[in-house]
């Protein structure tokens, strides 16, 4: 019985390595593919896919986000007379967490999981071998515009949801709990500064490009038939979520 439990621990620890070795590798061969041709049309369709159809998920997310905060928090400063600290708050909690965070899971969800479906499918129906039989490689032609729309558009988004995620803590401050306007927004001015802000776009660069390596990876690497579509998608969209998360560790660590 211990014998057989040591036995799944080392299987599960070597099947982890081997992941974590091929995904580097994957990783290592897209970054080769980059100083090659670029095709731009693909990038932009790639951006405009996976970045402006996110808008609205995104704009729901952060802007509740930001409202809860509010609601939850405003009411305790204001009995210790720190009313005037609740925007500060706010934004460098979405500024440096929040957002990052919440934009790089929605996109996991979203984006993530449609890269793996689409490129998952072109597996399966022998679309990446013909690629091949054209002298044409399939990382630099469906890996590469994806990592790069991802690593624009995913800042792009955190910029915009922490704006969301801001405006939606300001509507609560002022219209439910009688903060003044300038008081929120002054707040902001006093205690957050660029850097709570910088970084967060250094976070959200690092979960565009693991959302399009995940993403991509597992869609190649999806095994065979409908059922091998649906398998990729459903662990592309946990992983990329876990290592979001566990970078989100790493690199708040680093930063700040």
């Amino acid at each position: 019985m211990f014998t057989r439990f040591l036995e799944y621990i080392g299987a599960g620890v070597l099947e982890m390595l081997y992941f974590v070795g091929d995904i580097t590798i994957f990783f290592w061969q897209t970054l080769q593919q980059l100083p090659k041709r670029l095709r731009i049309r693909h990038i932009l369709h790639q951006m405009s896919h996976l970045g402006v159809d996110s808008l609205p998920i995104v704009s729901m997310t952060l802007l509740f986000t930001g409202m809860v905060m509010t609601l939850q928090m405003a009411g305790e400063m204001i009995k210790f007379g720190a009313e005037s600290t609740v925007g500060g708050v706010v934004a460098i909690a979405i500024g440096r967490e929040l957002g990052p965070v919440l934009v790089g899971v929605v996109a996991a969800g979203r984006v993530g999981s449609a890269m793996t479906a689409e490129i998952s499918t072109m597996k399966v129906t022998e679309q990446i071998d013909a690629l091949r039989v054209m002298a044409t490689n399939p990382l630099g032609y469906l890996v590469v515009p994806r990592m790069l729309a991802c690593m624009v558009m995913v800042p792009l988004l955190t910029v915009y949801g922490d704006f969301i995620g801001v405006a939606g803590g300001w509507l609560v401050a002022e219209k439910y709990f009688s903060i003044p306007g300038h008081v929120y927004w002054d707040s902001i001015l006093r205690f957050a500064d660029g850097a709570d802000f910088y970084a967060g776009l250094v976070k959200a660069v690092v979960f565009g490009i693991v959302i399009a390596t995940v993403g991509c990876y597992y869609g190649m690497r999806a095994p065979a038939g409908a059922e091998g579509v649906g398998t990729a998608t459903t662990r592309s969209v946990v992983t990329a979520i876990i290592v979001i998360f566990l970078l989100n560790v790493i690199l708040s660590w680093m930063l700040y």
